[in-house]
């Protein structure tokens, strides 16, 4: 996490291995500098961040770059969870390894395209909202996995179709074969985040649903709209009554 080269922290974290001793019962001081940054990208409020044409390559590129500044962020939010919770389960903690494996693929995946484009990682402005919610959280566990990848992440279930449909009506084919792989390995990554934010509720004894509502209340989480990749949210362990309030009808 805390390498400021974002090739050499992908590098890195594809090296992990999650059959390693997890030493859950260590409780690991915070070291300074958490997250490693490059210099660039610069980061911004997401308010600043132009929305540019898919019909020029810049704009294009603009896209793309996003999406890997997302799965960046994603590579230090898992390995945020294997560091910073003790006490959980073995398994826990190579579920989230495996999760920061393929989340540096993807970075890897759209960074090399992204420099067949003719940019490359830190070519554009980015914002820090994921990070940020990763602050809020680094206190409860229960709330780290409440708003990251069971809403934070999932939210990229619901977006990946569009923007394919995007990259690839420019002709972008090649982007729009990577989303299909990030698709696939996220479904998972939301899968690992419900199974343990359900065996954390059962354990605490509340309940699954009114918990994430409050939690998403005090923590201020981005409000959900549609439409939503039912089919992939389903995929990914949420049940029916989840699905039935993304669809019933908001004022």
């Amino acid at each position: 996490m805390l390498a400021t080269s974002a090739d050499h922290k992908a590098s890195l974290t594809r090296a992990l291995r999650s059959d390693l001793p997890a030493g859950a019962d260590q409780e690991l001081p915070e070291p300074a500098g958490i997250p490693g940054r490059p210099s660039k990208p610069q980061l911004v409020p997401h308010t600043q961040l132009e929305q540019r044409s898919m019909a020029s390559a810049q704009g294009r590129a603009t896209l793309v770059h996003a999406l890997a500044h997302i799965e960046l962020n994603a590579i230090d939010l898992a390995l945020d969870v294997v560091w910073r919770f003790p006490k959980m389960p073995d398994d826990f903690y190579g579920q989230w390894l495996g999760v920061a494996r393929e989340e540096a693929l993807h970075f890897q995946l759209l960074r090399d395209h992204l420099r067949s484009m003719g940019y490359d990682y830190g070519s554009f402005p980015a914002h820090n909202a994921l990070w940020e919610m990763a602050e809020k959280t680094k206190h409860d566990l229960l709330a780290r996995i409440a708003l990251v990848p069971r809403t934070l992440e999932a939210r990229g279930l619901d977006a990946s179709p569009p923007i394919k449909a995007k990259l690839v009506g420019a002709g972008d084919h090649k982007a729009g074969a990577i989303l299909d792989v990030i698709l696939r390995d996220e479904i998972g990554h939301v899968a690992v985040g419900n199974q343990w934010y359900r065996w954390l509720c059962e354990v605490r004894g509340l309940d699954p649903i009114g918990t994430y509502a409050e939690l998403a209340k005090k923590y201020e989480a981005p409000r959900l709209r549609g439409p939503f990749n039912i089919e992939a949210r389903r995929a990914a362990g949420f049940d029916e009554a989840e699905i039935r309030l993304l669809e019933a009808p908001r004022d």
